[in-house]
């Protein structure tokens, strides 16, 4: 096992969707004039002392969260370099991997040989929809016929994702994830999906609702990432809420379960009062799931405010030699129309009782956290600029 490190643990959360200002090439994806963070800061008054302590408001002027003299963290933002802006191009970027091809997506739903392939190889008695929609409008839509013929619903968005809503009780949940299972060993080549997603839903006609049983399947990252390259070296890799299942789970040595932000955050506190050494990952996905995508931009305020209050209790099972690294995968603006990602930079905060608060600048890539965490183990990435220096006391 590698010695020497500055930190014990470091402890990465992702704020899922809450990018900080368009891109250079944001025109390019349609999301020129895209901002997070700015957008939801300029609709009312957002309290958020504690990130604004961490050094929020020293990133780029943003309403109400003016920048600190002297911040207890250190701070900068992150640029995406990979061709693509959804969930597992930023996280794979994170973790080292530089994505030059993005992965396919279908504007206009999915060719025939897709959907046939699935139809024969799960025996479902068809399909519904195959479009890009919104996840809570298709059901809405296409729940009653769905209930009454027992066909799944499968749809897509801007992102790379292959998407099966079905109803709990009419199909129950081993057989969604079955079915979810054989779209993703299916989905190669050309049609080689980011990501599978099993979408289930309860209620009645009118009133259908997703529930929490929600389960992604990704596709197997390159082994020479962050997560296999530190468990390769006898290092914790805890990850909690959908982390796993973004990289398949592929050098994860424990998968802590967290459907909501509340409980990804119970979790990280969790896993901190653990005698671990190495990654806690945690994904706080309700910022994206329930209120980007949905464009709810009191709701995405409201859970911003709840994760700042939450803070503390993360600094207090902290220990000396822990480190705290806060950042986004992609923008998601509830301001900005449709309903997708927005090409964005990511807020990049650091903050450990035994690290220095620095300006960390503008940095390449997103792959500068995962290389960070790298060198702290004294361990290499093939991607990233390293900024453990700047920080080490």
């Amino acid at each position: 096992m590698v010695s020497n490190n500055i930190f014990n643990r470091i402890t990465l959360i992702v704020l899922d969707g809450a990018g900080i200002g368009a891109m250079p090439d944001a025109a390019e994806w349609g999301d020129a004039g895209s901002d997070t963070f700015g957008h939801i800061l300029e609709s009312r008054e957002v309290r958020l002392p504690n990130l604004q302590q961490y050094g929020l408001g020293n990133i780029r002027p943003l309403r109400d969260v003016p920048p600190v003299v002297q911040p207890a963290g250190s701070y900068g933002r992150c640029a995406l370099r990979s061709n693509g802006k959804d969930t597992t191009t930023g996280h794979w970027e994170m973790a080292g991997i530089i994505l030059e091809r993005a992965f396919p997506t279908y504007p206009h739903g999915f060719p025939p040989e897709v959907i046939d392939r699935f139809i024969k190889e799960t025996g479902v008695p068809g399909i519904l929809g195959n479009i890009p929609a919104s996840g809570t409008e298709i059901i809405l839509e296409l729940g009653e016929e769905h209930v009454r013929t027992g066909k799944p619903i499968v749809y897509t968005s801007a992102d790379s994702v292959f998407q099966i809503a079905a109803h709990e009780q009419v199909m129950p949940l081993p057989k969604l994830y079955e079915i979810c299972e054989t779209a993703r060993r299916m989905l190669d080549g050309q049609h080689k999906v980011g990501r599978v997603i099993a979408r289930p839903f309860l209620g009645q006609p009118g009133s259908f609702y997703r529930t929490e049983n929600r389960h992604d399947y990704a596709v197997p990252p390159p082994r020479e990432n962050l997560l296999p390259v530190l468990a390769d070296e006898g290092l914790d890799v805890v990850c909690i809420g959908k982390s796993a299942a973004i990289y398949d789970s592929l050098g994860v040595t424990k998968d802590l379960s967290a459907k909501n932000n509340a409980q990804a955050i119970n979790q990280t506190i969790n896993a901190l009062k653990e005698p671990t050494r190495g990654l806690i990952f945690s994904n706080l996905v309700d910022f994206d799931m329930l209120y980007g995508h949905r464009r709810d931009t009191e709701g995405f305020a409201r859970a911003l405010e709840h994760f700042d209050s939450r803070l503390p209790e993360l600094e207090a099972v902290m220990h000396n030699d822990d480190l705290l690294i806060i950042t986004a995968d992609h923008g998601n603006d509830p301001t900005f129309r449709g309903s997708d990602h927005t090409r964005e930079y990511v807020p990049l905060l650091v903050y450990g009782k035994s690290s220095r608060a620095v300006d960390l600048d503008g940095r390449e890539s997103l792959a500068d956290i995962g290389q960070t965490i790298a060198e702290n183990f004294s361990l290499t990435l093939t991607a990233g600029k390293s900024f453990l220096a700047e920080i080490s006391v």
